[in-house]
């Protein structure tokens, strides 16, 4: 994995580490949507909501496209495909793991099952 890949993992994870962030996402997931329509459904002002959607464009994880007076913004799925490639391949690393434990536990109750048997 190079430098600029582990650079966009931590501004992906760090985008994806706030859950207004999350829910935006989640809403821009069902279609554009503009900054004001973004808003809407928290308690946050215009402004803050512009500071989520920055962080969430720089992680590659939206952008925004001008139409007339507006700047839609909408869901770039490819923008996450780093960070689940990288989860997956943890998440294997972690099941083989646990697959060895489970070998070796079960080869320690065996052993003990045999001395307990002897």
């Amino acid at each position: 994995m190079t430098a600029a890949t582990v650079d966009e993992l931590s501004a992906t994870f760090t985008a994806l580490a706030d859950p207004t962030r999350r829910a935006i996402l989640t809403r821009l997931a069902a279609g554009e949507a503009t900054v004001n329509q973004l808003a809407e459904p928290f308690a946050l002002t215009q402004q803050a909501i512009s500071k989520h959607i920055k962080v969430l464009e720089r992680a590659g994880l939206i952008s925004r496209s001008r139409v007339a007076q507006t700047r839609p913004c909408r869901l770039e799925p490819a923008g996450i495909t780093n960070a689940a490639e990288w989860i997956g391949e943890h998440r294997q690393m972690w099941q083989e793991r646990y697959d060895r434990l489970d070998e070796h536990l079960a080869a320690l109750r065996e052993d003990g099952a045999r001395e307990a048997g002897a």
